[in-house]
């Protein structure tokens, strides 16, 4: 019998490599379509966003390809340390004259040359990690308030650093790791509790007077303790949770007040309908979706895109790259980018659930949260469903720390699949 170890690279899973493949393809292609001056500069020219492309390219593919020949073991044995180095990063681009200031948001460090290192895209892949390791451990169960508790720690952390840059969109992406605590035995109610609490969130700011909103969750709750009186245990519940939501309301008014930055209030309330600003903060969204929509069913083609071949839409190679390819391909090149999105996301679940390895399982929830997180929040943002927060599109949008990131969630996970055949201990 052969060893599994030993055959791991006749046991990857091709399809997913393919499908990252394909993406990167479609990203490079459209910064490069996307880039004005294209004709008069070669494709290898650093000095612009697709010659650096290429070059993280040729960066992330080989750095993918070393992941497939590492042991698992040494992945796994490394979840410690590289959450160490990478809080320690986010630690470090928060000093002055360290990192560098990029829109608004203290979230870099500059390498030389042109190239910047994005710490909180690493944080990602470390969080992960290491919350695969602890929640894969001996007698760890998420129901049970300790494990919780740490586990949310983990996730929390670096969160919080992340906030302090500020940004907001990649503090965010964090979140959907409460899909990976649900898959491990977390009760739906919290799932359930966090799409309540985003009602309120938007209630909260579309409403004036927020003492309405007060006044109907208690009337609420008075009619489920009315209704279910008897029940002590749920009336409790209902009282806690009550005095939760209140709190939320009024830590949602502080923050929006005190804590966000002025441009980030115009997109919530440009979003929300609260205000409307074409020309100043809305001037993004408004360009996107013109760009999107003038795609129509097959496109203009491939550099026919107007709106943002002439820069009609900022950022339209970073986080409104989705922009161009509405532009370009149309309703049909988009669905296929949709489809590959969502074939890829399918296909991790898919590989999760096939894993003998609890690790390798929780990993996989993991990496399959984030790029669905990504993926819906990015494209959201350019049809104008969700406000901009600035986060990337895997794979596709221009950036060397985001391609890379992505590249290692998704290739460790395909090494870590390799050997599902094997034992592998946390």
């Amino acid at each position: 019998m052969s060893n599994p170890q030993r055959s791991f690279f006749f046991n990857v899973d091709w399809i997913s490599v393919f499908i990252y493949l394909a993406l990167c393809t479609i990203g490079w292609f459209n910064i490069h379509s996307a880039a004005p001056g294209t004709g008069n500069l070669g494709i290898f020219n650093t000095s612009t966003d697709y010659g650096k492309q290429l070059i993280y390219l040729s960066i992330a593919v080989p750095v993918g390809i070393v992941i497939l020949l590492l042991e698992s073991r040494f992945i796994t044995a490394l979840s410690v340390p590289i959450y160490v180095v990478t809080t320690f990063l986010l630690l470090l681009v928060l000093i002055p004259h360290i990192g560098r200031n990029v829109g608004g948001n203290q979230a870099w460090i500059t390498l030389g040359g042109g190239f910047r290192l994005q710490p909180s895209e690493f944080a990602k892949f470390s969080t992960i990690l290491l919350l695969a390791r602890y929640l894969s451990g001996t007698n760890i169960k998420v129901t049970e308030l300790k494990s919780f508790l740490i586990a949310a720690g983990i996730i929390a952390f670096p969160m919080l650093l992340i906030m302090l840059q500020p940004d907001a969109g990649s503090t965010l992406v964090f979140s959907a790791l409460i899909f990976v605590l649900y898959r491990e035995g977390l009760s739906p109610y919290f799932l359930i509790l966090e799409g309540l609490f985003i009602t309120l969130f938007v209630l909260t700011l579309k409403v004036e007077n927020h003492w309405y909103i007060i006044g109907a969750l208690a009337a609420i709750a008075a009619i489920i303790v009315f209704l279910f009186k008897r029940n002590k245990k749920l009336v409790s519940n209902v009282l806690i949770g009550l005095c939760i939501c209140i709190a939320f309301v009024f830590s949602v008014k502080f923050l929006y007040n005190h804590v966000l930055q002025p441009h980030q209030k115009v997109r919530i309330d440009i979003v929300l309908g609260i205000t409307s600003d074409l020309k100043g903060k809305g001037y993004n969204v408004n360009q996107s979706k013109i760009a999107i929509g003038s795609g129509k069913l097959w496109g203009k083609g491939y550099m026919q895109g107007t709106q943002t071949k002439y820069s009609f839409v900022p950022e339209q190679s970073t986080d409104f790259i989705f922009c161009t390819v509405g532009e370009e391909w149309g309703f049909a090149g988009s669905m296929v980018v949709l489809g590959l999105y969502l074939f890829l996301v399918l296909r991790i679940i898919r590989i999760a659930e096939r894993q003998r390895s609890p690790f390798t399982r929780i990993y996989a929830y993991g990496v399959a949260s984030v790029i669905f997180f990504h993926v819906v929040i990015n494209i959201g943002m350019t049809i104008g469903i969700v406000p901009s927060i600035g986060i990337p599109l895997p794979f596709i949008s221009y950036g060397g720390s985001s391609l890379l990131n992505f590249t290692i969630l998704l290739f460790v996970l395909l090494k870590l699949d390799s050997n599902r055949m094997g034992i592998i201990y946390a």
